[in-house]
Order: structure tokens, then sequence, then C-alpha cells
């Protein structure tokens, strides 16, 4: 379970990063209220890596610290650093909110099978988290 959960850690500290370049980079006739949705996105995720490395610890593992290895262990990929719009910003966020979907539903599986109810019920608020915010951003590509 602590491998997969590192795992997740990796990526969400990793997809915090990208969403902060996003946020810095930016540029468009939106900039005023994307920079701002950015901000609370990444924010959101903060929030996710503390609790994922709590709950590491929590069920006695060693939850990976340095960039150095998260970068190892991450699959969602750092963004460029370069001005860019809130279409390409957006369909890279949806494509890394719906990996982060399906990371938390693996590890809720196996926590369910382990009966680790704790990271069951974690992984619960991750799916509804990302599941809404999936669901928000393809409403910004309906025309």
């Amino acid at each position: 379970m602590n491998e997969l959960l590192n795992n997740y850690l990796a990526d969400l500290v990793v997809e915090y990063h990208k969403l902060q370049n996003f946020h810095w980079y930016v540029k468009g006739k939106n900039f005023f209220t994307i920079h701002a949705k950015l901000e609370e996105l990444y924010d959101g995720i903060n929030s996710a890596i503390d609790e994922v490395a709590e709950n590491i610890l929590i069920n006695d593992g060693k939850p990976l610290a340095s960039i150095q290895e998260f970068l190892a262990h991450a699959k969602i990929k750092e963004a460029n650093t370069e001005y860019i719009g809130y279409r390409a910003i957006f369909e890279a966020v949806l494509a890394d909110f719906e990996y982060l979907l399906v990371s938390a539903k693996t590890i809720k599986k196996q926590a369910d099978a382990e009966e680790n109810y704790g990271i069951s019920s974690l992984m619960d608020d991750y799916v509804q988290q990302f599941g809404k915010n999936i669901w928000m951003i393809k409403q910004m590509f309906a025309d």
C-alpha cells in the first residue's frame, strides 16, 4: 500500500508544481480568472500532498521527500517554463486530473482489499474532488 501511496504522492507533488508553473505563465484575455482558478487548484493539491504523506506515516511507511525522488516516481510530467494559453493549460490539467482520479480508484480498491479503511476513505475524498474538477474543466470546452 505504501508504494502505491508514495507514487500517488509523487504525482501530486509534480502536479502541484505544474499548476504553479501554469499559474505564473498563463496569458490571454481571461488571465485574471484563470490565474485565480489555478491558484485554487494548486492549493487543493497542496492539502492532498500533506494528507497522503501523513497517511503513509500512519501506515508505518516513509513518504518520499526529495524532488529527485518525486520526479523518479511520478508518471505526471512537469510543464515547460513558457507562456501558455488557457486552453492548452486546461487540456493538460484535465489529462492529469483524469490520471489522478484513476490512481485514487486503484488505491481505494487495494485499500478495501486490505481492509485499510482510513486509506479507502481518503481516496473517496480524492475521487470526489478530482471528479468534480474534471467535470468543471470539461464545461470550459463545451460550446
